[in-house]
C-alpha cells in the first residue's frame, strides 16, 4: 500500500493529518507544496484543484482531513494487496 499526502507544513488541517498518520502507524511519503513544484503539478493532475491536505492511497484521493474515509481506504487498499 502506498500513502502519499500533499501538504503545506504551516496548515492545521494538514499537521492534523500528519499526526493522525503516524499516531495510527501508517507508513507515508510527505510531499511539501511550499518547496516542490513538481509536487504542486501532482496535487492539480490529481485534483483539478490546490485543496490540502490531500491523501493518495493507491491512487484513491481524499482530499481534506477525514479519518473514516481515510480509513475505509486504507482497508480497500489492504484488500486489494
Amino acid at each position: 500500500m502506498d500513502i502519499k499526502i500533499y501538504i503545506a507544513p504551516e496548515n492545521s488541517w494538514c499537521q492534523q493529518l500528519r499526526v493522525w498518520l503516524k499516531k495510527k502507524r501508517y507508513s507515508f511519503e510527505v510531499l511539501d507544496l511550499d518547496e516542490s513544484e513538481m509536487a504542486r503539478d501532482e496535487l492539480l493532475n490529481k485534483s483539478n484543484q490546490m485543496a490540502i491536505p490531500l491523501t493518495d492511497i493507491d491512487g484513491e484521493i481524499i482530499i481534506g482531513f477525514l479519518p473514516d474515509k481515510i480509513e475505509a481506504a486504507v482497508a480497500r487498499a489492504k484488500q486489494r494487496s
